[in-house]
């Protein structure tokens, strides 16, 4: 049950006089109720606890260090990726022209900073394949990222000079790590073929322009700065542990719907819309129960570091625009158009690198869950670097916290 404290309680608490109370409750800073039995106004302690938690902060220093958590200003220094005016940098490098012709192996040598020859001479990770076909035959029922939350911990067991914190067993872990996870997302064999072409191999996709859309999609997910994941792998590897241990997390978090699992809920609106036949009908009654605590308009749409538009969905829906040959292609893609076309008369906003995958997905009858894979498997192309960066930067990552809660009682 919550307590109520007196004007000049809360006044004390706060180390302010009650006429300052008084216009701290006018600015809605505070808020107060009246007394069951007479006149006087009662403020609710935990309210006023939290004011004073957040005066003792500093003037600015609280207020700065909340905002940093929520698409605020930048907390760490980072020379990877970035995120300005439209455009995404892969260490200077543009990202959306990169997509046009490199691979994920030739993007994550650039975020590793190494060349080619050091991810083409990387040793094969020493999994006996007796055990890699047991670990996929125990998870075959399982969804891309539950496999690989299973698998990624069973083969860092393997892996020699895990531990290891120089540069150059750093560079013959990671392409090991990417294989094994690029063969856990699609339930395949290890493999050294080039990564866009195994999951082309484990989908069924045989045109040389699809197979280019599945290599594009993993150049443009590759990294996007300080996201949940990436945060999430700064904060494992700044304990010391290892880049599988420090991507198998970045995994867990991606697949939270709010990140990656994000395609999941794609996937469920093209179905939706297609089953409700009208596209504008279908977005107007859905816009109508928007959530709007949670301030979902619709997934897939909406990015808020491109107010102008997502320029990685852009470029992979132009891409696959030009490569839709067949009828159920074209009848595919004339369906996703529709509801990009509804959606930005309804709400202003362009669709988001997680719309794209989907309809890739969609249009090219991938298997479910391949929008999610390919997200996943060029993400982790970016962990690894944060996750290097992290190491050589030394530094524990530890922010404090602002408690709100009741002190111990007086005595």
């Amino acid at each position: 049950m919550s307590t109520y404290l007196t004007a000049a309680e809360a006044a004390a608490a706060l180390g302010i006089s009650v006429p300052t109370l008084y216009s701290y409750v006018s600015r809605g800073m505070l808020s107060s109720a009246p007394e069951s039995a007479g006149k006087r106004r009662l403020y609710a302690a935990d309210e006023v606890r939290k004011l004073a938690r957040r005066k003792a902060d500093g003037k600015r220093a609280g207020k700065v260090a909340q905002k940093v958590l929520d698409w605020g200003v930048p907390v760490l220094e980072s020379r990877i990726t970035l995120i300005a005016d439209g455009r995404l940098l892969y260490r200077g490098r543009n990202a959306i022209e990169l997509a046009r012709t490199a691979t994920l192996e030739e993007t994550a040598a650039l975020l590793w900073e190494c060349d080619q020859a050091c991810f083409d001479a990387a040793p094969d990770a020493p999994i006996p394949s007796s055990a890699w076909q047991a670990w996929l035959k125990q998870t075959v029922a399982s969804a891309p990222h539950e496999r690989a939350l299973v698998m990624l911990p069973a083969a860092a067991a393997h892996m020699p000079r895990l531990f290891s914190t120089g540069r150059q067993a750093q560079w013959e872990t990671a392409p090991a790590l990417l294989r094994v996870l690029a063969a856990a997302l699609a339930a395949v064999p290890l493999s050294r073929e080039p990564l866009h072409r195994q999951f082309a191999a484990a989908w069924g996709v045989r045109h040389r322009r699809h197979v280019e859309l599945l290599r594009a999609a993993l150049v443009v997910c590759a990294d996007h700065e300080l996201n949940a994941s990436a945060f999430t792998v700064r904060c494992i590897a700044s304990t010391g542990m290892h880049l599988f241990g420090a991507v198998t997390g970045g995994l867990a978090a991606l697949a939270g719907p709010r990140h990656c699992g994000e395609t999941m809920l794609v996937t469920a609106l093209f179905h939706e819309a297609r089953e409700a036949g009208d596209v504008d009908r279908y977005l107007a009654a859905r816009l109508a129960r928007t959530d709007i605590v949670s301030r979902t308009i619709l997934p897939g749409f909406g990015h808020m570091l491109y107010p102008d538009g997502d320029p990685r969905a852009a470029v992979l829906l132009d891409m696959l625009a030009e490569r839709a040959a067949s009828r159920a292609e074209r009848q595919a893609l004339a369906d996703i158009d529709s509801i990009v076309r509804a959606a930005y008369d309804a709400t202003g906003l362009a669709p988001t690198v997680d719309f794209a995958l989907s309809a890739l997905e969609r249009v090219l009858a991938l298997p479910s869950g391949s929008a999610f894979s390919l997200f996943a498997l060029g993400r982790a192309a970016g962990w690894i670097a944060h996750a290097m960066e992290q190491m050589e930067d030394g530094r524990l990552i530890r922010p404090r916290a602002r408690y709100i809660g009741p002190d111990e009682p007086a005595h």
